[in-house]
């Protein structure tokens, strides 16, 4: 519990009066950014951060199939930049090691430069195809390995109770910079051109750091454990394996990053250009709609605040964005295409809130990092599923590709709902 939590809690408890009454509306909405300066500095770097991480996304994404005009290429690109997303167990033990604030504000270091470095040699040049490779693999070491210690901070800083909701909040950090990024990104294509874009992108990383360095003394010193290295991947690998909800969800994350993250990650620039006749500002104003979907669907779970049958909302959730992305692989209409985007961002939110609170709900404090490491392995996936589906959609194009992938999805959540019905019934209220 922060420092701020428990003088509010000890203030409180001295007052032989009634509890103050729940917050409602807006309030409930935003309860764990109240009088929480620690998680508001994190929220708000966040919030930079998600911010350059999706400019970077679109701009770079464009770039590479301007070049190549490949759908395979593309996705070898994807591949590339995410190939990182495999070191999650070994970022997992370093977040259970050491002190999380640190690594993040290293990391963050890392992500301003390699950004800076890339804008700077498109601004110089035009950069080859293997040169684009080379950035997207040192931002991904910039991103990627950071990301266990920073969702492990949240309950850091705001406690179980409250995690559900900073968790959503954190999600709408996310899409309301899914919501902005892509559209700057792709008028500033239009308007200045590819540098301009990533030169936002790295200036966005500057904020996000800045914001992380008064947070550099907050929380529990992490000191090195005892144990080996490859003793605590193993003896984490074993507790979590043993835990048959935490794998049920890690078993959804995986399926989701093998299924439908690769097209999002990978095709969306061919569904806009080829499939759609969009240009650079069309395509970002597609992913614009995913993210204002994304945004409501997180306000609506922040606002629901502790609720039960948390595990029930994660799994249909997960089904019905599968159903809905299956749909718009079948749509050549632009209006309906945006609409379903905005639909698919709304579902994504049952999914990209609830996968971290409830693994870390599930589990044990001391094998937190250590969870999140191995959910960052099952987002690894999408760099190997990336590299089939686009195989696959150079044979079959990308709308059959994302059609079926989708329907497994779907497949995939009535499967887990029959056996392991105790995840559509988990609450996470604590015993």
């Amino acid at each position: 519990m922060p420092p701020e939590d428990v003088l509010d809690h000890a203030t409180s408890s001295a007052r032989p009066t009634a509890p103050p009454r729940p917050a409602r509306g807006l309030g409930r909405a935003i309860a764990s950014l109240r009088g929480n300066r620690p998680f508001l500095l994190l929220w708000l770097s966040n919030l930079f951060f998600f911010g350059g991480a999706w400019t970077q996304t679109l701009i770079l994404g464009w770039l590479v199939f301007e070049t190549t005009g490949s759908e395979f290429l593309l996705a070898v690109f994807t591949a590339v930049r995410l190939a990182p997303l495999l070191l999650g167990p070994l970022a997992g033990v370093l977040s259970d090691r050491f002190d999380r604030m640190r690594l993040l504000l290293v990391a963050g270091t890392w992500a301003f430069v390699a950004v800076a470095a890339l804008a700077a040699a498109v601004s110089l040049a035009t950069v080859p195809y293997w040169a684009l490779l080379v950035g997207g693999l040192a931002i991904g070491l910039a991103q990627s390995p950071s990301q266990p210690a920073r969702s492990s901070l949240v309950l850091d800083l705001v406690g179980r109770d409250n995690l559900s909701n900073a968790n959503a909040l954190n999600s709408m950090a996310m899409n309301m910079t899914q919501v902005i990024g892509p559209a700057i990104g792709g008028a500033l294509i239009s308007t200045l051109g590819a540098p301009a874009a990533l030169w936002i992108s790295s200036a966005w990383y500057a904020v996000s750091l800045a914001l992380l360095w008064p947070l550099r003394r907050v929380g529990r010193t992490r000191r090195a454990a005892p144990e080996a290295v490859v003793r605590m991947l193993v003896g984490g690998f074993r507790t979590i394996a043993a835990n048959r909800l935490a794998s049920a969800v890690l078993l959804v994350t995986l399926a989701a990053n093998i299924l439908i993250w690769p097209v999002f990650q990978s095709f969306m620039p061919v569904f806009a250009g080829e499939v759609l006749s969009l240009d650079a500002s069309g395509l970002g104003w597609l992913l614009t709609c995913s993210g204002i979907g994304g945004l409501v669907g997180s306000i609506v779970i922040a606002a629901l605040g502790d609720f039960r049958f948390k595990g029930g909302l994660f799994v249909i959730g997960t089904g019905v964005w599968g159903a809905l992305w299956a749909l718009f692989a079948l749509s050549h209409s632009v209006g309906l295409s945006f609409a379903l985007m905005a639909g698919i961002g709304l579902a994504s939110a049952a999914f990209g809130v609830l996968q971290t609170t409830l693994l870390l709900m599930t589990t044990e404090p001391a094998v937190h990092g250590r969870a999140l490491g191995l959910q960052e392995l099952a987002i690894g996936a999408i760099p190997v599923a990336s590299l089939a589906l686009g195989a696959i959609a150079e044979v079959v194009g990308v709308g059959a590709t994302s059609f079926v992938s989708a329907l497994l999805l779907v497949a995939a959540m009535a499967l887990l709902a029959v056996r392991v019905p105790q995840l559509v019934r988990y609450s996470g209220v604590q015993e």
